[in-house]
């Protein structure tokens, strides 16, 4: 499942944490490249663990934890603090696939990357080409988000970054492990899930069918879930 989820900063946080990125000192993004990553890569990155980096990556978690929209599509168990990278004058990242497993640098902590999800940090308006372009079985998918806005994918699809070249095109990007390993599953319950939550506004909680819906849903993660 791919899913656009809009508003996950208003604009007022996107300013705030755009304050903060752009006063920071960027890297070459290879720092963190695996091997064939690093074949297809030009951009820059804010290091792991530096003070923008933690600062604006809060800001970010505080947002996803808040989001109820986030939360039923990922059904988070872990995320994976966010990065940030930047591209221009020509910038891109060719076709490649995420690592199944994200390791934090300095610790134990490590994620199963089941989802892939960029937060864009600049406005569409005002970059050429940056397009995240997403292969699945029914073709590419190209997105170019507002700022503030979240793309969710499986982690496990190709993908890359067109180049930027025009202006400067700032995101951050991070895993989420889910509790619900399989994308046919998960996608199963984030459908089932807008559907009870839509009957539940007309027909009101007490409703049979939502309170049979609802636990046909809670069976299911209860079946599927690794916790």
């Amino acid at each position: 499942m791919m899913l656009h989820i809009p508003g996950v900063l208003s604009a007022e946080q996107v300013r705030q944490c755009r304050e903060v990125l752009d006063a920071a000192h960027w890297i070459d993004g290879n720092a963190t490249s695996g091997m064939q990553s690093a074949q297809v890569k030009r951009n820059e990155q804010l290091p792991e663990g530096s003070a923008a980096a933690r600062t604006v990556g809060r800001a970010i978690e505080d947002a996803l934890a808040s989001h109820a929209r986030f939360f039923s599509a990922a059904l988070p168990l872990k995320v994976f603090p966010p990065l940030f990278n930047r591209y221009a004058g020509g910038d891109g990242f060719g076709t490649h696939v995420d690592n199944a497993i994200r390791l934090l640098r300095g610790s134990d902590f490590r994620v199963r990357s089941d989802l892939s999800a960029t937060l864009f940090l600049a406005d569409p308006e005002s970059y050429d080409g940056g397009e995240l372009c997403v292969d699945d079985t029914y073709g590419t998918h190209r997105v170019k988000l507002p700022a503030g806005d979240l793309v969710l994918y499986p982690a496990s699809s190709l993908h890359r970054v067109t180049p930027v070249t025009r202006g400067v095109r700032v995101a951050s990007f991070f895993w989420i492990q889910s509790m619900v390993r399989d994308d046919a599953g998960r996608s199963l319950l984030y459908q089932l899930d807008n559907d009870i939550q839509r009957l539940n506004a007309q027909q009101g909680t007490n409703d049979p069918t939502v309170v049979s819906l609802t636990g046909i849903y809670h069976n299911l993660l209860r079946r599927w879930a690794d916790v």
